[in-house]
């Protein structure tokens, strides 16, 4: 799985060449709505397994959550159902809000 800072994630978004990549957030839902990255999916880590057949395997997925290690287990769960290109947020949304949006409620 790789690593992506919040800035590279950034300036991925924000070029037009590139695909955009599926934003999935596995934190809870009240952690989803006091903050989140525009365009990012809901889907708490306990439900993946439930729901993870709604994602395409062929698309990017960059896994976001607090900090950044639910998103790295719940990637690894999805690497071992067939998805070959997880991306984890390295330092979730703490670190989205310290290093792209300060704006951006924190918790």
């Amino acid at each position: 799985m790789r690593q992506l800072s919040a800035s590279q994630l950034n300036e991925w978004l924000a070029d037009p060449q590139r695909a955009k990549p599926v934003l999935l957030d596995v934190r809870e839902a009240w952690e989803f709505e006091t903050c989140r990255i525009a365009g990012s999916l809901s889907m708490p880590m306990r439900g993946v397994p439930a729901r993870y057949q709604e994602l395409r395997r062929d698309q990017d997925i960059v896994m976001i959550c607090h900090h950044g290690a639910r998103s790295f287990q719940a990637g690894m769960f999805l690497e071992q159902m067939g998805f070959n290109s997880i991306i984890n947020l390295q330092g979730g949304v703490a670190a989205w809000a310290r290093d792209v949006d300060p704006s951006m409620p924190t918790y």
